[in-house]
């Protein structure tokens, strides 16, 4: 069962989202928040498998919310669901640490999979998101994903990957994120063998 806990200011959101996950037994709803800061506490409390964050919210709001969870080595994989699919709102918000980005108009499967992605330690990006990012980012893979992509290839976990390179995991995973809209693809899997058919590795 995939624990859950849903971060969003609006109640009759919260509300339609409870509902959603009660009615599969593959999920538990074991909180909701209204704001990031109940969200990082609850977190803390409840340690559910993915949190299903909004973005804009009074106080602390869901990048803030994303960073301090990161901060603070919470297992939780984020995923954001939110209105907004622009770049100063996409790439932040994976920078600090998303495991991946939907858009509220997403069908109830398509929200349901992401959920079970992101449980995974899988990125599922809205194809809206996924668009904004590939045009955020040059064509070609930069010198720092290849590196990362080298590792991946290797069997290294995102850990190993950040331990080689100096850098975090979080860091680790955007580079991934980029490296799946650079080259098409939805996995570290799909990547790799991406990478080897166009010759990158």
């Amino acid at each position: 069962m995939i624990r859950l806990l849903i971060v969003d200011d609006h109640p009759v959101v919260r509300d339609g989202l409870r509902g959603m996950f009660a009615a599969d037994p593959e999920f538990e709803v074991v909180g909701e928040a209204g704001d990031g800061a109940e969200a990082i506490q609850l977190a803390e409390v409840f340690r559910p498998d993915v949190v299903l964050m909004d973005l804009q919210m009074p106080g602390v709001g869901g990048l803030d919310a994303i960073r301090q969870l990161a901060d603070r080595g919470s297992a939780a994989r984020v995923l954001v669901l939110t209105t907004y699919a622009t770049d100063t709102h996409v790439v932040p918000a994976l920078e600090a640490g998303a495991t991946g980005y939907l858009l509220k108009d997403a069908p109830r499967a398509d929200l349901l999979r992401a959920v079970r992605a992101a449980a995974a330690g899988r990125s599922t990006l809205a194809p809206a998101v996924a668009d904004v990012l590939a045009q955020h980012t040059p064509d070609l893979l930069t010198p720092r994903e290849v590196e990362v992509l080298h590792l991946v290839a290797a069997g290294n976990t995102n850990r190993d990957t950040a331990g080689r390179l100096f850098i975090s995991e979080a860091t680790v995973k955007t580079h991934l994120i980029n490296i799946y809209a650079k080259l098409g693809v939805p996995d570290r899997a799909s990547a790799v063998a991406e990478a080897f058919r166009r010759g990158l590795l």
